[in-house]
């Protein structure tokens, strides 16, 4: 696996898979899937999807339209990854920050569930995420790396089969890394079983 142009910040394992937070651009990561924050009209857009879209050319779109009539807030749909070095790119909608009273953590976690879950579906061995609804959708930064991090672990708690055996949080910016090197530290030291786990 290349992480091209990328720095690592940190990472640990859980559940057998290495995790890891790396400074870069996400369209220049080569791993199996890379995860689009996308809009619920897969209609691209700006920040990740727009950059996304940009790097994986007209195909993807073209794809997206044919094979999907948009996707629900919380949901991820699966293409191929265009030009991008990634083999597919997994689109998930995450919320758009409402004041947290309308179930913003729940569908943030559940979109970073169902981006895994296509991933496993199609067999990928390693997954790149950005920081879902950290851009226009204003998700506060600090709430929104604890979700990702404990859905993601929480996932991998009850897929012990997956084929996934690297997830890699690709981030832009200062602010968005200390945010995520923060809910890292926070995470439990040591695995528990899924019946313990946190859900969100």
């Amino acid at each position: 696996m290349d992480t091209t142009d990328g720095f690592s910040e940190a990472e640990t394992r859980w559940h057998g898979t290495r995790v890891e937070l790396m400074a870069g651009d996400i369209t220049r990561v080569s791993v199996d899937a890379v995860v689009n924050a996308a809009n619920s009209a897969l209609a691209g857009g700006g920040g990740v999807d727009g950059a996304i879209h940009a790097a994986a050319g007209s195909g993807v779109m073209a794809e997206l339209c044919e094979r999907y009539d948009g996707c629900p807030t919380g949901s991820a749909v699966i293409t191929g990854g265009g030009e991008l070095p990634a083999r597919w790119i997994i689109h998930a909608v995450g919320p758009i920050w409402r004041g947290g009273g309308h179930d913003e953590a729940t569908l943030l976690g559940s979109a970073y569930a169902s981006a895994l879950d296509r991933a496993d579906e199609a067999g990928a061995h390693s997954v790149a995420f950005p920081a879902i609804s950290c851009g226009v959708y204003a998700y506060p930064l600090d709430a929104a790396a604890d979700v990702a991090l404990s859905s993601v672990r929480a996932w991998l708690s009850t897929h012990p089969a997956s084929p996934v055996e690297d997830i890699i949080f690709v981030l832009r910016g200062t602010t968005v890394m200390a945010a995520f090197r923060g809910a890292l530290q926070r995470q439990p030291s040591h695995d528990l079983p899924p019946a313990q786990r946190e859900t969100w």
